[in-house]
């Protein structure tokens, strides 16, 4: 067989059963064998949001997503959507033609190796026939072990070459193993110590006890500590189910919380990295200690600061142990688990401030409730990032709603490909992005992709008309805010120029109506809600104008 079919079955052999990309030269064999396998190919409108598609597939579903681009021009478009999942520590592989080995004058030619380093991705390149599966098994086998993006790049003569047929694929499963990191006695003793001797116990959880399914065993350790639970906001909305919940431990965290967080004497963090964004630079847990459960050899939180006692395990059997530990010592505690503070903690999230509206535009803030309280919880939430993320992350709380926040690179544009990619990857599972107008406009071209593929996806574009950061932070500083200012056409026409559905918003119940029509037939629709710009989020009010209220 052809280098090209075999590495098509290659990926089948790992799994694959979606790959996201646009169809070139260098590509274009393998994605017809793909197809001959079995295999959904979607094909994209720019490479870069397939990349964005595989980075989505991946933070859902915690399995490598497959993109592929041709080579050359095709590499180059990846750039900004391959550091965003490098960022968000998305292992993916993206299968990339490259230019053939005989022709140095290929007017594709690229140093593709160069560049997924300075996208800070790995590199793998298929060198032979005789290396093809090798290089597969090792793209992915790097892809789930290095948790960041690969490029797999096979030139176009070397895909043409014959390579045995009869040799089976031995997938990167079989050498990864499934072993999970037991926790080491002396430190859970040490873990156990400071935990008796707290009173006001406090669990951040993240993305690393997501993966491992800790959230029982989190949930039996904290009632047996008193604890409250908190999440990064990577983690938001997780175990938001439960009682003492407090939402996101950081900058997007509600005054009550912060509050909270303040008197903690001791903070056990579960596969969560605690960085600055977590700990607002340590500003948050003044008089803490703090215990620190995560699979690397060690972490160091934020500031460089070591926590005070450091777990290496697997985050589901650290805080099993935790709590078999405990229970021999009969420990029990209500901790922060009073009356009081359960009344302090009732609509904790509410933001009052008052802010004139205009007649023709909508509260931004009454946009996010009213989509949080009309749609049902089994509709997952896409975030965006930029401005606009402060109203969605703090003002969607409906507990139980699966969420999936950006914020990696801190930059806009790629969600609406990451919201796609986690559609296909939990079997088309209804969606909902809030993202911004600029962010949208990005990646507009994909709604047409959205379409043709009838993803069950409501776009919520909370439209300022803006570059919503840059506008705050200019009027804050008493610059010209103006010429932050672009207008866009209606979005809701445009995504019906491509097939979809869509309205313009000036009132909250233009939203309602049209969120009951999308439940009633899902598939996809943009809302481009018109919101104020005299409103701004609480976390902008904190930083540019230091205010909490």
């Amino acid at each position: 067989m052809k280098v090209f079919e075999g590495l098509a079955k290659a990926f089948a052999a790992e799994g694959t059963t979606s790959v996201f990309g646009m169809m070139g030269d260098g590509n274009m064999y393998w994605m017809e064998a793909l197809h001959d396998l079995g295999v959904q190919l979607l094909e994209v409108r720019h490479e870069g949001a397939g990349l964005g598609m595989a980075d989505g597939w991946a933070r859902v579903t915690y399995s490598p997503g497959v993109c592929t681009a041709t080579c050359g021009p095709g590499v180059t478009q990846l750039a900004t959507a391959l550091v965003t999942a490098a960022r968000a520590q998305s292992g993916l592989v993206a299968f990339v033609g490259e230019s053939p080995t005989d022709d140095e004058e290929y007017v594709q030619r690229f140093d593709q190796s160069r560049f997924a380093e300075a996208c800070e991705a790995g590199f793998v390149r298929v060198l032979s026939p005789d290396t093809a599966y090798d290089a597969v098994r090792k793209a992915f086998y790097r892809a789930k072990l290095e948790s960041r993006p690969i490029l797999l790049s096979a030139p176009m003569d070397t895909q043409q070459k014959t390579m045995d047929d009869d040799e089976e694929y031995v997938p990167s499963s079989a050498i990864l193993g499934s072993n999970r990191i037991q926790p080491n006695p002396d430190s859970l003793a040490r873990a156990v110590d400071i935990i008796a001797g707290s009173s006001k116990p406090l669990i951040i959880v993240g993305r690393g006890a997501i993966r491992s399914g800790a959230g029982e065993a989190v949930v039996r350790l904290a009632r047996r500590m008193g604890a409250l639970i908190a999440t990064t906001l990577m983690a938001k909305n997780w175990l938001s189910e439960e009682p003492y919940y407090v939402g996101i431990s950081g900058f997007y965290g509600s005054s009550t919380a912060m509050e909270l967080f303040q008197e903690a004497d001791c903070v056990i963090g579960v596969g969560a990295s605690l960085n600055r964004y977590t700990t607002e630079h340590g500003y948050l847990y003044p008089n803490a200690r703090f215990i620190h459960i995560d699979t690397k050899p060690h972490v160091l939180m934020s500031g460089a600061k070591a926590a005070d006692c450091y777990v290496q395990a697997d985050a589901r059997l650290g805080v099993e142990s935790l709590d078999a530990r405990l229970a021999e010592r009969s420990f029990t505690s209500a901790g922060y688990r009073t009356p009081e503070v359960e009344q302090r903690l009732v609509n904790h999230h509410a933001d009052t401030a008052e802010f004139p509206i205009e007649a023709d535009r909508v509260d931004p803030r009454e946009v996010c409730l009213t989509l949080d309280q009309s749609l049902p919880t089994d509709v997952q939430l896409v975030m965006g990032s930029g401005a606009s993320t402060g109203f969605t992350t703090m003002l969607f709380n409906a507990p139980g709603r699966r969420v999936v926040a950006g914020h990696f690179f801190g930059c806009i544009g790629q969600m609406l490909p990451a919201a796609m990619g986690a559609i296909v990857a939990t079997g088309n599972q209804p969606t909902l992005l809030v993202d911004g107008d600029a962010s949208t406009m990005m990646h507009l071209a994909e709604l047409e992709t959205a379409v043709r593929y009838d993803m069950p996806l409501l776009v919520t574009v909370l439209n300022d008309q803006a570059l919503g950061s840059e506008y705050h932070k200019m009027k804050a500083h008493d610059r010209q805010f103006d010429l932050a200012t672009i207008p866009t056409p209606d979005l809701g026409a445009v995504a019906r120029s491509f097939g979809g559905r869509g309205c313009l918003a000036t009132h909250v119940e233009d939203v309602r109506t049209a969120a009951a029509d999308w439940l009633a037939n899902k598939g996809v629709m943009v809302i481009d809600a018109r919101i104020s710009r005299n409103v701004i989020t609480v976390p902008y009010r904190r930083l540019h104008y230091g205010r909490d209220d």
